[in-house]
């Protein structure tokens, strides 16, 4: 599957110091998936998608319960879910995800990080094509074999199954996610490292030392940004 999906995360997280920024933007995606469909993970299935993940980022259950509550006490502040497409250095490709209650605002910024940072917009569907949307988990104290095997007995297809430093990585449909969520509680694994409904790249590029940094310095910005949920790329950032 291209790039080892631990060092993407590692990666990230050693990004992610500032917490009350990550938690911040969880706040936000639950209250959008409360206030899409009802409060309640178990009859909403957007909603047990973004609570599976920020359980993994280990948000704090006041921040989930503070945003669930916000959707109950109907608050009237709305959000619009924009994707945004783009290159930076050498013909990289990204892909930005944003949730946001100004979108002229949004655009903006993420315009300008773009320009600033050596790469430019694109339109619509110009580079999402070179993605596929993916579920991913990780799993702890499971082989290959035995992931395998836990799939197969509840009828659940993945795309491929690998072995990733201590932990199994399983790629699947996003269509699947709940299905392997649930298979694998079902076995008795209660908490995933990973449980992302992410993009990867088709094919991952590798770019020269100079573009490289550049190319970080981009995705740094655009991941500080108020408004944006996830970045996509194409790029190999290395071990």
């Amino acid at each position: 599957m291209g790039r080892k999906w631990n060092n993407i995360k590692e990666k990230k997280a050693s990004k992610d110091a500032n917490t009350s920024r990550i938690y911040a933007k969880f706040g936000r995606e639950i209250y959008v998936a409360a206030k899409q469909g009802e409060p309640d993970p178990e009859s909403n299935q957007a909603l047990k998608v973004v609570l599976e993940r920020a359980k993994t980022y280990s948000v704090p259950k006041t921040i989930i319960d503070r945003a669930i509550e916000k959707a109950k006490g109907g608050s009237d502040e709305t959000y619009d879910e924009l994707r945004y497409e783009g290159f930076g250095p050498n013909g990289s490709m990204v892909i930005v995800d944003a949730l946001t209650n100004n979108v002229n605002r949004t655009a903006a910024e993420v315009r300008a990080a773009f320009t600033k940072n050596g790469g430019n917009m694109g339109v619509s569907g110009s580079v999402a094509y070179m993605f596929d949307a993916t579920a991913v988990f990780g799993v702890e104290d499971k082989s290959e074999e035995e992931a395998m095997e836990i799939l197969l007995e509840a009828d659940v297809d993945a795309r491929d199954i690998v072995q990733e430093d201590d932990a199994v990585i399983v790629y699947a449909e996003p269509d699947q996610f709940h299905a392997v969520q649930e298979a694998f509680k079902q076995a008795g694994v209660t908490d995933f490292t990973t449980a992302e409904l992410t993009m990867l790249a088709q094919n991952d590029v590798s770019l020269p030392e100079d573009s490289l940094v550049q190319f970080e310095k981009l995705i740094d910005t655009l991941e500080d940004l108020e408004d944006v949920r996830q970045v996509y790329h194409n790029v190999d950032l290395g071990e």
